[in-house]
């Protein structure tokens, strides 16, 4: 029988003690279990950190990064990227959740197809777990139809180690994800989609994905500053792209 792939996990972690074990726990009870985590503690407050050390104690191949202080969730990310030896790289948040079957199926699919790039359908919940709602992805994205609504959810994104050095997270607060779709589309990488509904993401009051000022300004720069669009052209874009979440 053909040994699994190696599949490095990447998880960064900032005051997530609420949600983490819940995170773990889903990865843990994967079908698949070839994988190591990479996890990147990210607070300059150390107090919950023997509780992600025990938290991580369950997984046989790990490793444990502690930045001396909070350097935010995008270079702790390209911190982690440096450290993955798995073939493939999977992405998820430390209060989002996989089904089960996430990891087989995803893995299987890009291994037959021989892919790069591959994300998902997930469903959308709240802080008690509760599904509020779904995003379902019909197609794989073009360029010019991602920069109007970004589709992609971290959480259901693998890649393959051989695009790595293509992967860079800029350095944003929110959005920093988007960023990297895009530039991988603008290079000519196909970002292959799974319709199955194989992740949840949770969305908090405290989060900074609902901080709508944040969520704009960091709009603006995806725009002006990585995608090169003048002035108008970006502030125009970021209305579409905020019209596109409300009602589409």
């Amino acid at each position: 029988m053909r040994k699994e792939p190696l599949v490095s996990i990447i998880i960064t972690y900032f005051k997530k003690k609420k949600y983490v074990s819940k995170t773990l726990n889903s990865i843990f009870s994967q079908f698949y279990k070839n994988y190591e985590i990479v996890f990147v503690y990210d607070d300059s407050n150390k107090a919950d950190l023997n509780f992600i050390i025990k938290s991580l104690s369950i997984f046989n191949k790990k490793k444990i990064i502690v930045n001396n202080k909070n350097l935010g969730v995008s270079k702790s990310r390209n911190i982690a990227l440096k450290n993955c030896r798995g073939k493939y790289i999977a992405f998820i948040d430390s209060d989002d959740i996989w089904k089960k079957n996430k990891l087989s199926k995803q893995i299987q699919f890009m291994e037959k197809k021989l892919l790069y790039f591959s994300f998902s359908s997930y469903n959308i919940i709240n802080s008690q777990g509760k599904i509020i709602g779904k995003r379902y992805v019909k197609k794989d994205p073009k360029y010019e139809n991602l920069l109007r609504k970004n589709i992609i959810g971290l959480s259901t994104v693998v890649v393959s180690k051989k695009i790595v050095k293509e992967i860079k997270f800029p350095l944003l607060k929110t959005q920093e994800d988007f960023v990297v779709w895009l530039n991988l589309l603008k290079k000519g990488y196909r970002l292959s989609h799974l319709p199955s509904v194989l992740s949840s993401w949770r969305l908090t009051k405290d989060s900074l994905s609902s901080n709508t000022f944040q969520k704009i300004l960091d709009a603006f720069k995806l725009y002006y500053i990585y995608q090169k669009k003048n002035l108008i052209l970006s502030v125009y874009s970021v209305i579409v792209l905020g019209y596109n979440k409300l009602f589409k």
